[in-house]
């Protein structure tokens, strides 16, 4: 399944994309799409529903974040083995985890905002993960059990913030509109292996980041296993899990920075595109 949120903000619904590229409602059937739905009972209830059947909403309805009431949003750094050698990093021993405010969260096409006084603002295509069931000291072996499904994230980054300002990443990170989540969440059925889907974003059309998943330096099992080590994960909890390389900080020989009226366009295998055009706060 595709499930999706969809209105203005503060106000979405849920609804799911049926094969036939229509957006359905499922606000007869479900508050949100979060928390209990998310688990593997939930899911299946609502596998039981023909699409058909549900209202069509309209295609040009706004789309949310595809998980409401997200509890925290948990990101990886350095997670690609090709971006490290881009960045000029050792690989890290253990996964590197900074969180993101929950304020920073977007619809995957609403526009991205450069805050005032940026002068690096970058972006970042990543693998979303969300989380179906409480989880706390899982092994490798059983940690993807505990996935609702997979979605896109563009990590929007503001590099001064995040290095300039004494190392803090979370400060480049938790800006307004720095989290685009969705178009939908791909239900973990969908995707039997999360290390072998391809990952793009462009810029003004063109090409600056390609990567596959299979060069994550810590896999999607091993980054659950390793959080929830950590603290409890719980059902809508998201995790953002790296990038690959061609982000803007990374450009020989000058860096490339978001300007207003710049237009990402984000692609995972199998998980949609997102589309947001950049402005720039007052």
């Amino acid at each position: 399944m595709k499930l999706l949120r969809w209105g203005e903000p503060g106000q979405e619904k849920p609804g799911l994309m049926a094969d036939d590229g229509t957006i359905r409602d499922l606000s007869a059937h479900v508050v949100d799409i979060g928390g209990a739905v998310l688990s593997p009972d939930g899911l299946a209830r609502l596998a039981e529903i023909d699409p058909m059947s549900l209202p069509v909403v309209a295609g040009d309805a706004r789309l949310g974040p595809c998980v409401g009431n997200i509890g925290k949003m948990m990101c990886i750094g350095l997670n690609y083995s090709d971006h490290a050698a881009e960045a000029g990093m050792d690989e890290p021993e253990h996964p590197i985890l900074f969180m993101k405010a929950n304020s920073a969260i977007t619809g995957p096409n609403d526009t991205v905002m450069i805050p005032r006084r940026s002068v690096k603002t970058d972006w970042e295509v990543e693998l979303g993960v969300v989380i179906g069931q409480t989880c706390k000291y899982v092994t490798e072996a059983e940690a993807l059990d505990y996935v609702a499904g997979y979605c896109i994230v563009n990590d929007v980054s503001e590099r001064e913030f995040q290095i300039g300002l004494t190392g803090q990443w979370t400060k480049g990170k938790s800006c307004d509109t720095f989290g685009p989540t969705g178009p939908w969440l791909v239900t973990a059925d969908e995707i039997p292996d999360p290390q072998t889907l391809d990952l793009s974003l462009d810029l003004n059309g063109q090409r600056m980041q390609t990567g596959n998943t299979s060069k994550m330096i810590f896999s999607v099992a091993q980054i659950i296993s390793h959080l929830s080590q950590l603290c409890t994960l719980h059902p809508g909890d998201v995790i953002s899990t790296g990038t690959p390389p061609g982000v803007g900080m990374g450009m020989k020989p000058d860096p490339v920075y978001l300007k207003a009226g710049d237009v990402m366009e984000l692609s995972i295998s199998g998980l949609g595109t997102q589309r947001q055009e950049v402005g720039q706060d007052a």
